[in-house]
């Protein structure tokens, strides 16, 4: 005996104490499910832009055709901004300029919603 205790006091975790392991588990993996699709919705977002930014093809054509180009690459994708302004496109003297900046409300319980925002800023040179 250690300080008094017998050795059926000793054993190894509760019924209690595992229930509330799995249950933080679970919480932690059911936030990851719910947060999952925004970071991989920005994603592809991002790599739409990336994928237009480097093509010189593309940066050749006038901004209100590169945006839609790259709405139908996000309709292709099934991804859908949250606003037009979300994703802004500025021609400055031959430098186009790409701004996504926008935030995602992501409901997580009852009444607790995760806010996910993202900003990136991407430039290329036009041809």
């Amino acid at each position: 005996m250690i300080l008094g205790t017998s050795l059926r006091q000793q054993r190894g975790a509760s019924f209690f104490g595992t229930l509330i392991v799995v249950l933080m588990i679970g919480t932690f993996i059911a936030i990851g499910f719910k947060l999952y699709s925004p970071y991989l919705q920005h994603g592809t977002l991002t790599s739409v832009v990336e994928n237009v930014a480097n093509d010189r093809e593309e940066l050749s054509k006038p901004i209100n055709v590169i945006r839609n180009n790259i709405n139908k690459r996000l309709t292709i994708n099934q991804v859908k901004l949250p606003s037009p302004e979300a994703l802004t496109i500025v021609n400055e003297q031959g430098v186009i300029k790409f701004t996504i900046n926008y935030e995602q409300r992501v409901p997580m319980f009852y009444n607790i919603d995760a806010v996910v925002k993202f900003n990136d800023y991407y430039e290329a040179n036009q041809p």
